[in-house]
C-alpha cells in the first residue's frame, strides 16, 4: 500500500455545502481556494504518473492495489451524489491521504499535510498548481510539463520537504553509527583491551 496518497474528486457545479454527515466533516477539516479556475483538471491530474481513474466505490481497491493517486470524476454531480462519493472516499482514505474536491465554485483540500485552520486561501490557483502541490505532499513524480506553482498557502507547513529531509539525514547517521560499532574487532568493544 502506497505510503501517502491523494484522491481528486472532480465534480463541476456541485454545491459542496449541502447537507449531509460527510460533507459537513470533510469541510470542517477542509482549507477553501475560491479563486480557483477548474479547466482542465481531471486533463492535468491524469498526466501524473501512475494516476488512475476510478469511482468512488473503486478507491479503497485501488489503495489495496498500492495506487497513490486516484481520481474520481463526477460529472456535474447532484448533492447526493458528491455526498456518497465523500462519504466512500473518507471510509477508504487513512491519515495519510489528501483528498481533494474541485469544483466550478472553488477548491476544498483536506488530510495529508493541509492546514484546516488556514480557512479560505487568498490566492487564484489553477489545474496546474494543484497537480504541482499534489506532487510535492504526496511525493508523486511531476509531469515534465507541469507548469504550477504549489500552493503553500494552504500547507501547514511550506517547509514539510526539508524536514522531512533532515529526519532521513539524522536516521542515516544513526545508522552509520551503529554499522561502525558493529565492524568493530571485539577486542575493540571493551574498554579494558
Amino acid at each position: 500500500m502506497a505510503e501517502k496518497k491523494v484522491v481528486l474528486i472532480a465534480c463541476g457545479e456541485a454545491d459542496v455545502n449541502g447537507s449531509g454527515a460527510a460533507l459537513e466533516k470533510f469541510m470542517k477539516k477542509a482549507c477553501t481556494v475560491a479563486s480557483f479556475n477548474n479547466e482542465n483538471m481531471v486533463t492535468e491530474a491524469v498526466k501524473i504518473e501512475g494516476a488512475i481513474t476510478v469511482a468512488a466505490d473503486g478507491v479503497a481497491k485501488a489503495f489495496e492495489e498500492d495506487c497513490a493517486f486516484a481520481v474520481v470524476e463526477l460529472g456535474n454531480a447532484s448533492n447526493e451524489v458528491l455526498e456518497a462519493a465523500v462519504a466512500q472516499i473518507s471510509d477508504a482514505a487513512d491519515r495519510r491521504t489528501l483528498i481533494a474536491i474541485a469544483t466550478d465554485n472553488g477548491l476544498y483540500l483536506s488530510g495529508l499535510g493541509i492546514d484546516k485552520k488556514a480557512g479560505t486561501v487568498e490566492r487564484s490557483a489553477t489545474a496546474a498548481d494543484v497537480v504541482a502541490t499534489f506532487c510535492y505532499v504526496a511525493d508523486l513524480l511531476v509531469p515534465a510539463d507541469c507548469t504550477g506553482g504549489i500552493l503553500y498557502q494552504a500547507l501547514k507547513d511550506a517547509n514539510m520537504k526539508l524536514k522531512e529531509i533532515g529526519k532521513l539525514k539524522d536516521a542515516i547517521a544513526r545508522m552509520e553509527v551503529a554499522l561502525q560499532r558493529d565492524n568493530r574487532e571485539p577486542w575493540d568493544k571493551h574498554d579494558c583491551a
